[in-house]
């Protein structure tokens, strides 16, 4: 094999293309303007609201006090409007589904108690009521539950099946002889777990459950799971007869989130309250459903609370950049050794590891930021009209994207507050200086609302059947061996309606190897063929399980690791086709500019953490591998001087920041 060309660390500053010199108020403004959005108003509003009422996370209040002052916040929240946005103006709503969602969003820079109890309640219990329901279930919850005069929680989670809904045990038996449900927990691994609302504050419950039910001379039959509105409690807070509720107790953060458990003792509710959008049961116990796949159906309900998972990822994102926030403005305040030659000590934002320390995640979290946006808009265009309308692949690829973003945006955030505390020592580990508590919040971001893992391996099965059409109605052994006799024709789905970035690939060098890595196309194909190499290997390993002798879920196990690696590298070419297209549309030359280095920032160190793959693999040179190195100290060299502008677009209202270490330096 001849030997690879050798290439120079590429340059990250050009003279023909320097950045230009302005004031920190108009870097702020411009860059606040890309990462705001489409719904830059509703954010202010917010901002606005954290900022008068004091909205941050508090140490030294007692669970009851937290839990109270959580439910005046979100009455406080209710003449904002950004509760009834989430709901249809036949419905009683303002139908603007992107401001909902950006608005629970914009609560990450404040007390996430508070955006968790405000998700929990508009989000999925309301999602669930508005996106499964029919008129009457709107009739007779919605206007209710925007006001709080229907307080609800949403039962999915079981004690022994955590992520596996299809395996939920809760029963919801129809009884035609009294025309109402019976709700039962038959074990106690069937026990609803962590239910967000369920220890105090909650009156009803959107409790998904196995449908069982005969019509005339039948037997009773499963029908696979369906939600349905389950009084808890009466007016006093007392339970309700027949159900159990008790309270999960100390967390490791979210104090102001009343999370409890409920337990089902032949509950009896009437036949109206079965959310019956896409299942119902007649008087005389006839089921019916537009969809007669059962797991085609099932999928389809699921899909319909998507908004659940939208709003996870964008609050732990915003959470992630207040933490990267504050140890900026520390890192700019707080003074270590002198250099040499100078009795003034240096700051500590001043040296190259604290740079590499934070600065990455700082341009990764403008990249997931602009993705966010992007996926909120495709949740607001599918959900703002008739979900009859929705075209099923558009449905499927938003699922798809909102489980990425989700797994990467929670896992960046986790990531970058953790770096932060550390990064602040000691006055990090004050709780005066928030970022202990933000980290004890942020933690349970990355397992709800879907398992990180298990979304990586979700998009990466997507991605093996991409061409498959519906195979909704193969059980995971069927769906393995679906793979891998399909193996021949696994090809990466190109990306749709991306002008920008298609021109980029068409017009970059084939062999990234030897093309300027600042060039976006380069960095495109880079990633793209580092997803591509995985999924073709991750099909090819799926191959075994056409042979004889093979166990098809031995091979999937034995894949999983791959199937993970898959998911990651799909997240990370989504988020970076997402910041070009964004650039590509910002006109300012100087806030493109800076862009652009932020940008090349966040392909640098993706490159960097996985050197070992893609030198393993082939895909960079051993001096590749140092040019990336010395990029990335370079690009923090580069970006340095504007670190305080590009946090403080971030947008996080002074409160937040009012914290004694950058106080005090």
């Amino acid at each position: 094999m001849a030997e690879r060309e050798q290439v120079s660390a590429p340059t990250t500053d050009t003279p023909e293309d320097p950045i230009p010199e302005m004031s920190a108020a108009e870097v702020t403004a411009q860059l606040r303007t890309v990462l705001d959005g489409r719904w830059a108003a509703t954010r202010d509003v917010v901002r606005d609201q954290i900022q008068a009422a004091g909205l941050v996370p508090k140490s030294g209040v007692s669970i009851p006090d937290y839990r109270a002052n959580m439910l005046d916040a979100m009455h406080a929240m209710i003449p904002l409007g950004f509760p009834a946005d989430g709901f249809a103006t036949t419905h009683g709503g303002t139908g603007d589904v992107g401001a909902a969602v950006t608005a629970i969003e914009e609560l990450g820079y404040g007390d996430l108690s508070l955006m968790v109890k405000a998700g929990v309640q508009w989000g999925l219990f309301g999602g669930a009521v508005e996106n499964l329901g029919t008129e009457r279930h709107h009739e007779k919850y919605v206007r209710g539950l925007i006001d709080l005069d229907v307080l609800g929680c949403f039962a999915m989670t079981e004690t022994g099946h955590g992520s596996n809904v299809q395996a939920l045990e809760t029963t919801a038996t129809y009884l035609p002889e009294s025309g109402e449900f019976e709700i039962n927990s038959p074990t106690p691994s069937s026990r609803k777990d962590f239910i967000g609302g369920a220890a105090q504050h909650a009156r009803y419950a959107s409790v998904f459950a196995q449908l069982i039910t005969a019509g005339p001379g039948e037997e009773p039959t499963g029908h696979g799971v369906h939600c349905f509105v389950v009084p808890i409690r009466d007016a006093d807070g007392n339970d309700l007869p027949g159900v159990t509720t008790s309270d999960c107790g100390l967390k490791g953060g979210l104090p102001g989130v009343d999370n409890g458990r409920i337990v089902f003792d032949h509950v009896r509710i009437p036949r109206e309250d079965l959310l019956n959008r896409y299942g119902d049961v007649a008087a005389d116990g006839t089921y019916s459903s537009p969809i007669e796949s059962l797991n085609r159906r099932f999928f389809t309900m699921l899909g319909t609370l998507i908004r659940g998972r939208v709003t996870v990822g964008a609050a732990a994102g915003a959470a992630g950049r207040l933490g990267l926030a504050l140890a900026v403005k520390y890192a700019l305040v707080r003074r270590q050794f002198a250099a040499p030659d100078s009795e003034e000590e240096l700051v500590l934002l001043d040296y190259r590891t604290h740079q590499r320390r934070l600065l990455p995640l700082v341009a990764r979290a403008y990249a997931f930021a602009v993705a966010q946006n992007e996926v909120v808009a495709e949740l607001h265009e599918l959900q703002s009209g008739d979900p009859a309308d929705a075209d099923p692949d558009e449905v499927r690829k938003l699922e798809v994207k909102a489980a990425a973003i989700k797994a990467g945006h929670t896992e960046l955030a986790s990531r970058a507050i953790s770096e932060a505390r550390e990064a602040c020592g000691g006055a990090g580990y004050l709780d005066e200086n928030r970022l202990p508590l933000l980290r004890g919040d942020i933690d349970v971001f990355t397992t709800f609302e879907g398992d990180n893992l298990i979304l990586r391996q979700l998009v990466a099965k997507q991605l093996l059947t991409a061409y498959a059409g519906d195979i909704s109605d193969l059980d995971a052994v069927g769906w393995i061996r679906f793979v891998a006799s399909t193996v021949k024709d696994i090809a990466l789905e190109k990306t749709a309606a991306r002008q920008v970035v298609q021109t980029l690939l068409d017009d970059s060098d084939e062999d990234p190897e030897n093309s300027d890595l600042t060039h976006p196309g380069t960095q495109l194909r880079l990633l793209r063929n580092r997803e591509d190499h995985l999924l073709r290997t991750a099909a090819n390993r799926m191959r075994r399980a056409q042979d004889d002798d093979a166990d098809a879920q031995e091979v999937f196990t034995a894949t999983q690791d791959h199937l993970i690696k898959v998911g990651d590298a799909h997240i990370e070419r989504v988020v970076l086709e997402s910041l070009v297209d964004v650039i590509g549309t910002v006109t300012d030359k100087q806030t493109r500019t800076l862009l652009k280095r932020v940008r090349d920032l966040f392909v640098y160190s993706l490159v960097e953490d996985d050197l070992g793959w893609y030198l393993m693999h082939r895909h960079v040179s051993v001096e590749r591998a140092k040019a990336v190195r010395r990029g990335v100290n370079d690009l923090c060299g580069t970006l340095r001087p504007h670190a305080e502008q590009l946090v403080d677009a971030f947008g996080v209202p002074d409160v937040a920041l009012d914290v004694p270490m950058i106080r005090h330096g």
